[in-house]
């Protein structure tokens, strides 16, 4: 752990950074464009390249020293950092500089997410996992809470181009911490010696280690799954909560969710989450469904805090048991490929729902919910008519398909039993 703690404080450092740079892009380019869908598609380009990448990425973490990819992540995302910055200043920036810029940070975040993940393995026993894991979420958590209020107060500041070179200098902090640490090679398993001429093979090596194991695979799937409804959500919070309220509160519930977030992961950080953490991960899966249908079905301001704030607690705690069962079920000499492929798995369903949500929302269940709208003599009638009711619909019908998303994950019992039958790498 006093090896890790480092480590960790380092991505900390860069979270935050990073949080502060997609705060003013995003800002940037909305003043720009005046428009949401040029805004979305910094999503899209800052996740689709990474998830793409990722299974080659995975291979190569795993040949590869693990702290020379972490480095290469981080020296590739000041670099573009650096470029951005230096455009406006040179008043030559342009939108689609931004979306090259994101697209390729989210290249070399892919090699960096699975070193990360694969080296706190290394460096952290097997009964702190879950701990570790609670850790960074709270890195996680923390970005979220402190660069939204950060990023606003320095744009006015230090303007736009400044607050990309302080992204900079979180960068260079980072690359730092990781030089000054010497990092554990992973013990030669059978695993380890998988062909190693053969990049390729390497790269299907981590789909066949999940498939191999259908718990594993379970997970995966039920993951990919949960997250296209996540996805819908999370893209339309701002439309929904702008509908019944200011921006103002609109910055206040964002802030109340990352508080959530931080809180969560405190608290498993400290308790280590539940002994048999697949339930933690259905029991928490189940009560933000709840709390994305409640804030749908009872659309209002305090409904609003209390759901987003106990949503990403629960987040935190779900990442935090779901990380530590790959890290403990995963030998640590394969974890990059295998990682990377959950990753692209997982992920994949993520710009498919950042795409369809404002079609859905605005071209469907807006007009359902609309004055006059097909239903809203009926569920108008409970949840209400006019602007943003059908986004709160959506909400309704989002959070119901989580929950028999868990249900069914639940009743599934390679994945129920994961922890009892499938054993400790």
């Amino acid at each position: 752990m006093q090896v890790f703690i480092p480590i960790w404080f380092g991505q900390l450092v860069s979270q935050i950074g990073s949080g502060l740079t997609r705060f003013a892009l995003g800002v940037w380019v909305y003043q720009v464009t005046g428009t949401v869908t040029q805004f979305a598609l910094i999503s899209v380009f800052g996740m689709l390249p990474g998830i793409l990448i990722s299974p080659l990425a995975g291979a190569v973490v795993d040949r590869w020293d693990r702290r020379w990819a972490m480095l290469l992540g981080d020296a590739g995302g000041g670099l573009s950092a650096l470029t951005i910055a230096l455009l406006l200043i040179a008043n030559r920036l342009e939108v689609w500089h931004i979306y090259l810029a994101v697209a390729l940070r989210s290249i070399f975040s892919a090699f960096q997410w699975p070193a990360f993940s694969a080296t706190t393995t290394l460096l952290v026993p097997k009964r702190h996992l879950s701990r570790a894991s609670g850790m960074v979420e709270m890195a996680e958590a923390t970005s979220r809470l402190i660069s939204p209020i950060l990023a606003g107060a320095l744009v006015v500041t230090i303007q736009i181009q400044g607050v990309i070179l302080l992204d900079c200098v979180t960068f260079l902090f980072a690359l730092i911490t990781r030089l000054l640490v010497r990092f554990p090679k992973p013990q030669i398993t059978l695993e380890n010696k998988v062909q190693k001429n053969s990049l390729l093979h390497e790269i299907i090596y981590g789909w066949t280690y999940i498939t191999a194991r259908p718990a594993l695979f379970g997970l995966l799937m039920f993951y990919a799954v949960r997250n296209f409804f996540i996805g819908v959500v999370s893209v339309l919070v701002t439309p929904l909560v702008l509908a019944f309220a200011s921006t103002t509160v609109l910055g206040s519930v964002l802030s109340i969710g990352g508080g959530g977030m931080l809180v969560g992961s405190l608290a498993i950080s400290t308790w280590g989450g539940p002994n048999n953490r697949i339930y933690g991960v259905f029991g928490f899966t189940l009560l933000g469904g709840l709390c994305i249908l409640l804030a749908g079905l009872m659309p209002s301001v305090p409904v609003f805090f209390a759901a987003i704030f106990i949503y990403f607690f629960g987040l935190a705690v779900i990442n935090g048991c779901d990380r530590a069962i790959w890290q403990s079920k995963v030998a640590p000499a394969v974890q990059g490929r295998v990682f990377a492929v959950r990753r692209m798995l997982s992920w994949a369903s993520l710009p498919l729902a950042y795409l369809i949500a404002g079609p859905l929302a605005d071209r469907v269940f807006e007009p359902l919910l609309a004055v006059g709208g097909p239903l809203a003599a009926s569920i108008g009638r409970i949840i209400g008519v006019g602007r943003g009711h059908g986004i709160a619909l959506l909400f309704v019908v989002m959070g119901m398909l989580t929950m028999l998303t868990t249900i069914a994950g639940y009743l599934y019992p390679p994945l129920r039993l994961l922890e009892a039958q499938l054993p400790d790498a």
